[in-house]
């Protein structure tokens, strides 16, 4: 074997002879690094012909673990599948350790063996953050180890029930001539891992890091070598955290996970709504609320605007937790067909929480708050408003208006402004005890505030 020096992307794997600063395959800027790999001569060899079968041949569901953590359960779509491999990623601090802790002891609680390798971290270390967790269970076994062939041996010998590695990224295997976390170590460490889950059925745990843009660090491959990509995310200074798929092979992608940490690690939050609009201050000018969906669960969240005279010719727009563009666009809306001046008002769009509101159906929402802190008129305490706004102002018809009603009266909601357009799959008036008001424009909803 021949050791041959290249420049590789570590965004795409993109080969180059020399470093440039824009990837021409997957546009990354300053995405390329050196890294050595083993050249060998090519030979050619005749490939096996193989016995195929039908495609629903013996078809089974899969086996899933119980983790005994709903929310978790919720966005895996019902538990861990057997053999499946399973990478969690986040910012540092988010809580990725402490989420793979309790599953472990979770897990472990059921009968399980769970085998927890750490490169980044000590035995004591892990231990500690046990304890703070109120862990007591000898069915966790612990290994501290960053050479994989160690690794690998270690799992063919103990034979798990549920592996946990921390992180892909620092793991290196000998046979392999780059550094750990190269595009090459990754994928031969999360190759070699996956065919170890296939065979043995057991599901294999992955951490992963993120880079400084948020995004998932490594190739592009990593993603798609894995079965599952969940996501943990939140602002590290807030106590809620959402745990969201980016991918699953098995499940739903839509659902998330709502936690809030705690001394004693992750807890699930039951009513998110409640966690959402707590603290809301009544008769506060320029705060609405809103339905929005997150998978199958609607959420009620608050939304605040803030409109001031601006200090200077050019007016300052800024968002937090909403599309800013979006929000111009609102904001053009407003002016165009309620008359309403804001050229000299500086904008400020405020979601409660550090949620992010992404889904056009929060548009009515904002608009309201934008109006209501712009005229210093406080919008009702009992009222939600749920609809997507067009450029002539009207509203659109949104999905999911049933359960985002019926979770709007479970808050003790009593008036909800939907579209006019959304008459279908409307609960009945006795079956959520809330008034609906159906309106077609922004003029249109505005007669209700004024009566």
């Amino acid at each position: 074997m021949r050791l041959k020096t290249v420049i590789l992307c570590e965004k795409c794997g993109f080969q180059s002879s020399k470093w440039i600063g824009k990837c021409p395959q997957c546009d990354a800027w300053n995405s390329f690094y050196e890294d050595v790999i083993e050249k060998g001569p090519s030979s050619k060899q005749a490939g096996a012909i193989l016995t195929t079968t039908p495609l629903l041949h013996e078809a089974k569901p899969e086996t899933r673990i119980d983790t005994s953590i709903a929310e978790l359960n919720r966005v895996l779509g019902g538990g861990i599948v057997k053999g499946s491999v399973i990478l969690l990623s986040g910012e540092p601090g988010i809580g990725k350790s402490t989420m793979t802790l309790q599953l472990c002891d979770q897990t472990a609680k059921n009968g399980s063996t769970v085998m927890y390798v750490s490169g980044e971290e000590s035995r004591n270390q892990i231990a500690m953050r046990a304890k703070r967790l109120n862990i007591q269970n000898n069915q966790i076994q612990f290994l501290a180890e960053t050479n994989f062939e160690n690794i690998l041996a270690t799992l063919e010998a103990v034979k798990p029930d549920c592996v946990v590695l921390d992180s892909i990224q620092v793991i290196f295997s000998t046979q392999l001539p780059s550094l750990a976390g190269s595009i090459n170590q990754v994928r031969f460490c999360t190759e070699s891992l996956m065919n170890y889950a296939k065979k043995n059925a057991i599901p294999v745990i992955l951490i992963g890091h993120v880079t400084k843009d948020g995004t998932l660090a490594g190739p592009r491959s990593l993603e798609h070598l894995v079965d599952t990509v969940l996501f943990l995310e939140g602002e590290r200074y807030q106590n809620l955290r959402i745990l969201r798929s980016l991918k699953n092979r098995f499940g739903p992608t839509h659902e998330v996970g709502i936690f809030e940490m705690t001394e004693l690690g992750l807890q699930e939050v039951a009513n998110p709504s409640e966690i959402f609009l707590e603290g809301r201050k009544k008769d506060a000018n320029g705060s609405a609320i809103t339905a929005t969906m997150k998978g199958t669960r609607p959420l009620l969240i608050e939304v605040q605007a803030l409109t001031n005279i601006s200090a200077f010719g050019y007016p300052k727009r800024a968002a937090s937790g909403f599309d800013l563009n979006r929000m111009q666009l609102l904001v053009a809306v407003i002016q165009k067909h309620l008359q309403l001046n804001l050229s000299n008002q500086d904008v400020y769009v405020n979601i409660v929480g550090g949620f992010r509101l992404d889904e056009p159906a929060a548009d009515l929402a904002v608009a309201m708050a934008i109006i209501s802190s712009h005229q210093k008129n406080p919008l009702p305490s009992d009222a939600v408003y749920i609809g997507e706004i067009g450029l002539s102002g009207e509203l659109r018809t949104i999905t999911d208006i049933s359960r985002r009603i019926q979770e709007s009266a479970k808050m003790g909601f009593k008036k909800i402004f939907v579209p006019k357009t959304s008459t279908k799959n409307l609960p009945p008036k006795s079956a959520c005890g809330s008034e609906i008001f159906m309106v077609t424009d922004l003029p249109d909803i505005m007669k209700y505030q004024k009566a």
